[in-house]
């Protein structure tokens, strides 16, 4: 059965979709609470038990999906996985190859079944609603999915908000939803479904934040991670079933840009473990491309005085970061950001700490412009570039003409290329080294909840930097104090509850690539743990994974901090090691 997911509220039904005896049936969830549409970030939702609380995150996985037929068997439709998510407005999907005729229900369940959650999560396709750089739910070295993430926040009468990250999960918990209805599918249609993210605290079982805790990760006996499981049939509903006639359209062939009539493929290597990127398809990576954008990249020249390069803010030494607080410009200048590291940006979809650029080919030519940086302009850079680049743009490019655009994707193809997954770390996991019992508790510690009241005192670092690649590519305020002067994330967006956020970062090679934070204020590692520890600000904004616990943070010991930097420096790749020492 061939499935097409679709990402966002538009998208194109294609021509010759269906046949003389196939349909597609399109899939639509419509995030409501009260009936009314879902208000994210909002503590206007009243608990059962007197408590207010807000849905900042709903995220969750759909699968098994089956329509019954009038004589009372179900029609299975094949591989039927969805992922939607409230705040990324992911809510469709679309099933083909259906037999046309009526149907008079469809079920489907939240979660997965057992074999898939514990199959191997990396070999799924870049778009593919199982890979997880696409959803950011699986639980990687922990194994298995998160089967639904609801955060947000809660208070109590005039209280002040406190976080909460309920993680429903594990095999026991995936639910089984069965709604009625009359599915006219003798030609192509949509079927409108509600989800109440709200219903999952307040249903039939509802949960107090405030007597029964405000985190669950589903560990046998959690009454939380039960009482969602009860609610959660009941938060669907079938709204209507509306039949459609196909558009007259086809989906564009995406071409790669002036590829030259002889090229030679790259070879990109990442790690078996590392989900599938989605590599640009209209900027293959050849390696006369890759050449070219490793050229321009340590060339001064696209600066205004010719004194820095790309690689002047980005030594390899360093991982590709900088290890300046603020990389120096043209003229002495200084930004107001560190520079981040330029490490398995394959699987990054934004760029920036506030994530303003959407591909790498336009952060590429960003610092060249910027006043803080090379301050020049584009088309004195192609003039210059023009007088001695030509042969090696025609050679990547099919022609000598060099434009803005070709710079930039010269510069994103090598950059692609720059992978990290061969550190002692790695090696461990493929049985040909071995962590030291210190690593081990810390690794330990990394991959562990700290969620006292089920007895478990890890130091929770999974959540944001779960996953081969040690980040989710998410934005967040980290309890950092929120500076008027720099908004984060909020400055791109203008929603409220961004302010204060900033990307992610891999923890890969993190020994290498101090000092950290978006403004570098913390000098070493020992700095950042104590942060976390005891540092953390309680804002409005502040991530639930970490509002969750008490003011401060985590309260992590001595020996729990020196154990989790010695699993963080275990993550330096050789690579990179054996440069800074040169």
């Amino acid at each position: 059965m061939l499935i097409r997911f679709i990402q966002g509220a538009a998208f194109a039904f294609l021509l010759g979709a269906s046949s003389a005896w196939a349909v597609t049936l399109h899939l639509h969830v419509n995030h409501v609470a009260d009936g009314a549409p879902l208000i994210l970030d909002s503590l206007r939702y009243p608990a059962k038990t007197g408590e207010s609380f807000s849905v900042t995150r709903a995220s969750y996985l759909l699968s098994g999906f089956a329509l019954k037929q009038a004589d009372g068997t179900w029609l299975e439709i094949e591989d039927s996985i969805a992922w939607m998510d409230a705040a990324r407005r992911r809510s469709d999907a679309a099933f083909e190859d259906i037999p046309k005729g009526r149907y008079v229900a469809l079920r489907f369940h939240l979660g997965l079944d057992a074999r898939t959650n514990a199959a191997p999560a990396a070999g799924y396709a870049s778009d593919h609603p199982l890979n997880p750089n696409v959803n950011g739910l699986h639980w990687s070295m922990l194994g298995g999915y998160i089967f639904l993430a609801l955060e947000g926040n809660w208070t109590q009468g005039a209280g002040k908000p406190v976080g909460y990250a309920y993680h429903l999960a594990r095999d026991a918990n995936r639910c089984l939803v069965t709604l009625p209805g009359e599915f006219d599918l003798s030609g192509d249609a949509t079927a409108n479904i509600t989800f109440d993210p709200t219903a999952v605290i307040r249903g039939s079982r509802p949960v107090s934040f405030s007597q029964q805790g405000s985190s669950t990760h589903s560990q046998e006996g959690d009454p939380i991670a039960a009482a969602m499981a009860a609610n959660l049939p009941a938060a669907f509903a079938l709204g209507s079933v509306t039949s459609h006639v196909p558009a007259l359209s086809r989906a564009t062939p995406i071409k790669p840009v002036d590829l030259p009539p002889n090229f030679t493929p790259y070879k990109f290597t990442m790690s078996d473990s590392f989900p599938l990127p989605a590599l640009p398809r209209d900027n293959p990576l050849i390696v006369e491309r890759v050449e070219l954008g490793e050229r321009l990249f340590n060339d001064p020249a696209l600066s205004r005085d010719h004194t820095i390069s790309c690689a002047t803010c980005h030594p390899q030494a360093a991982a590709f970061a900088d290890p300046q607080r603020f990389s120096t410009g043209v003229d002495g200048r200084k930004g107001s950001r560190q520079s981040m590291p330029l490490l398995n940006l394959a699987w990054k979809s934004s760029f920036f700490w506030d994530g303003r650029t959407p591909s790498l080919r336009a952060q590429a030519l960003l610092p060249i412009e910027d006043h803080l940086e090379m301050d020049e302009k584009l088309e004195n850079v192609v003039a210059k570039l023009q007088k001695t680049s030509a042969a090696d743009f025609e050679r990547a490019f099919g022609s000598p003409e060099v434009t803005a655009e070709r710079i930039g994707l010269a510069i994103e193809n090598y950059l692609l290329t720059l992978t990290s997954h061969d550190s002692r770390f790695d090696r461990a996991m493929r049985g040909q080294d071995k962590l030291s019992p210190q690593e081990q508790r810390g690794f330990e510690l990394f991959m562990m909840e700290r969620e006292p009241r089920m007895g478990s005192m890890g130091a929770d670092c999974f959540h944001c930097h779960g996953g081969a690649l040690f980040t989710d590519h998410q934005f967040r305020n980290n309890g950092l104090a929120i500076s008027d002067a720099d908004l984060g994330r909020a400055k791109v967006t203008g929603v409220s509850i961004d302010r204060g956020a900033f990307a992610t970062p891999s923890l890969r090679n993190i020994a290498l690539t101090a000092p950290y934070m978006h403004d570098g204020r913390f000098a070493t590692l020992e700095a950042v743990l104590d942060h976390y520890s005891e540092g953390v600000e309680r804002t409005d904004t502040l991530d639930p994974n970490l509002a969750k616990h008490p003011d401060g943070g985590l309260h992590l010991t001595a020996e729990e901090k020196a154990a989790v930097i010695a699993f963080l420096k275990a993550l330096t790749d050789s690579r990179f090691e054996k440069a800074a020492v040169k």
